[in-house]
């Protein structure tokens, strides 16, 4: 047998390679969709099988299968080694399309807006796009999960499904997910060079590289068109009007789901400034639904309504006796105002594309695929709890995670209500057997059985952008939990591990880079101020002395009374740990949220 011989292959080379095998992929010129009738139907997969090891045992010796089955070892390290070259390229060509967002208006034309449509041709999406039947969503918050519980509703009802959300937590194909899957490595990569490098030899100083997010929403497009799938499900990344999601020109439905104060630099600095932002979506004669809105924000979107002769109606918020005495699927009071617009949407959609001509939205009954759809639907990051493996492994330990990716004040509030009853009901035990069989939800297990009769201590993670006011979020944060009887023993303030310039593992800075704290700093010291009853909004911070700060030398770590900034999360998550360790008797719950790149940071660290 021949000897097989590895050699170390470049980035330049493997991205030479990867574009050559992906001219040879061409995605379906035929690009009407085939709609699938749904189904219904449980899918029974077959009890026979093929024992890979029973053929070689039968067709070779011992010795041979050896040496057999230590070349396919050989092999697949080769293989897995290619792998993550070709896709540490792919990431690294990702990053060089990362720029400053600034604001899309009227004086920079949506900066260029129209230059979509010319990219939309290059990759032979003019007309294939047209084909996709879309589901549309903005909002400022809980638009991700009512896209969440849009596909998997469509999905249990038998179609073949796209998700498109933003952002990623760990790996950018979370951001593209295929009959409820993230796509796969493979696929994404062949997609991915097809894409960028048609771009590429196209690209001129009056047609530049699109941007960031702009590629990856036309990749997207391309993926949903070339996998042909049913039904496109579309989370905007930012605003509406000037999002690349909104090149699709004739939707099936629309929806807005909760406004709120963010992304105000950009958006206006006001409700219904953001409104007329996120009502860009709305097309002529489309149905669009929204959610109970703040009255501001609703004249504004009725308005635009108005205009473009949309019917705009109000989905109201689930009724959880539908439900059959099942769970949503993801937790907390604020999804049934999620689930309520998915069902509308889906309602809608099924009747505008010839499937079922019955409306579910606020009726008393729904179809037993909703419900199953609802209730096993996951989504990474939101309202999510995860115990530490590394602690669980060990037994030394009771040590969970809470993870909300909220960043503005409404969504805080949320967030600390959810946490709050979570905390108080011991809810992750109640859920445990609920969600076992789910891989994008992790749930709690309940591996000691005095859990429900530890005492418990909660302690705070958080990070935000600089862009947002600490001084809004924590004071909701903190005095919605207080409402609750949750007070936190001590906040933690971490530098994310991430940076925003960088996409995959390139973007993890090097070990001995320096971190600038600064801004945690400032965390930390508004934070001080609340518990020492600081609590109005307006009320100028007073510095915490530097007596009160204890400085870890070694390990860099500046601590107050009631709070400590860390130089980086990992630090942060071992202190944790050590904390967990020496404190068996002690259930240790961690709320982490203020940034849903933090959020994806520590889910990387305790999945591990």
């Amino acid at each position: 047998m021949t000897d097989l011989h590895f050699c170390t292959i470049s980035t330049t080379n493997i991205i030479k390679q990867s574009t050559l095998s992906i001219r040879k992929f061409n995605p379906p010129k035929n690009n009407n969709l085939k709609i699938i009738k749904p189904h219904f139907l449980d899918l029974k997969t077959s009890s026979k099988s093929t024992n890979p090891s029973s053929f070689l045992t039968n067709r070779y010796s011992t010795s041979s299968i050896s040496q057999i089955q230590e070349t396919q070892i050989n092999m697949s390290q080769g293989e897995n080694e290619s792998a993550k070259l070709a896709y540490d390229a792919a990431m690294e060509a990702l990053s060089s399309l990362i720029t400053k967002r600034t604001r899309a208006d009227k004086s920079n034309t949506g900066d260029r807006f129209d230059i979509l449509f010319d990219y939309l041709k290059i990759l032979e999406l003019e007309d294939s796009i047209r084909q996709l039947k879309v589901i549309h969503v903005a909002g400022t918050k809980g638009k991700g999960s009512t896209c969440a519980f849009s596909e998997s509703i469509l999905r249990n009802c038998g179609f073949r499904t796209g998700l498109f959300t933003s952002p990623h937590l760990i790996d950018v194909c979370e951001r593209f997910r295929l009959d409820g899957m993230d796509i796969s490595e493979e696929k994404f990569l062949e997609y991915f060079w097809w894409s960028f490098n048609r771009l590429k030899e196209n690209a001129s100083d009056e047609l530049p590289m699109p941007t960031y997010f702009r590629f990856l929403a036309l990749l997207a497009f391309k993926i949903f068109v070339a996998e042909q799938v049913d039904v496109a499900i579309l989370e905007v990344g930012l605003g509406g009007t000037y999002d690349a999601t909104n090149v699709v020109e004739a939707p099936v439905v629309c929806g807005i789901a909760s406004l709120g104060y963010d992304h105000m630099e950009i958006l206006g600095n006001t409700l219904g400034q953001i409104a007329g932002e996120k009502a860009g979506i709305f097309k002529r004669g489309v149905q669009a639904f929204t959610v109970p809105q703040p009255d501001e924000a609703m004249r504004v979107l009725q308005e635009k309504a108005l205009k473009l002769n949309v019917n705009l109606q109000v989905a109201a918020p689930l009724d959880p006796n539908l439900l059959n005495g099942l769970h949503l699927g993801l937790d907390g009071e604020h999804q049934y105002v999620n689930a309520g617009l998915a069902v509308a949407l889906c309602s809608t959609w099924l009747q505008r594309t010839g499937h079922d001509e019955t409306s579910y939205a606020n009726k008393k009954v729904l179809p037993e695929q909703f419900i199953k759809g609802l209730n096993t639907v996951g989504f990474q990051g939101r309202a999510q709890i995860v115990s530490d493996k590394i602690i669980k492994d060990e037994r030394q330990g009771d040590l969970v995670f809470y993870l909300d990716g909220a960043h503005s004040p409404e969504s805080m509030d949320v967030c600390a209500d959810w946490f709050s009853r979570a905390v108080k009901e011991g809810y992750e035990h109640r859920r445990t057997l609920n969600n076992q069989s789910r891989t994008s939800h992790e749930s709690v297990q309940d591996h000691h059985h005095d859990t429900l009769n530890k005492k418990s201590e909660q302690i705070l993670l958080f990070n935000c952008m600089s862009v947002r006011d600490p001084q809004l979020l924590l004071p909701h944060l903190m005095s919605t939990c207080a409402n609750h009887g949750i007070h936190f023993k001590k906040a933690l303030f971490v530098p994310n591990i991430s940076v925003y310039h960088k996409v995959g593992t390139a973007a993890e800075p090097a070990k001995d880079a320096q971190v600038d704290i600064s801004w945690q700093l400032t965390l930390q010291k508004v934070w001080e101020n609340l518990i020492r009853g600081g609590k109005e909004k307006d009320s100028k911070l007073v510095d915490v002395k530097s007596e009160e700060i204890a400085i870890d030398a070694e390990l860099g770590i500046r601590n107050a009374e009631s709070s400590s900034v860390f130089p980086s999360l990992p630090l942060a998550i071992n202190w944790l740990r050590d904390n967990a360790r020496r404190n068996q008797s002690t259930r240790v719950q961690v709320l982490v949220t203020g940034s849903l790149h933090l959020v994806g940071d520590v889910l990387r660290l305790v999945k591990k």
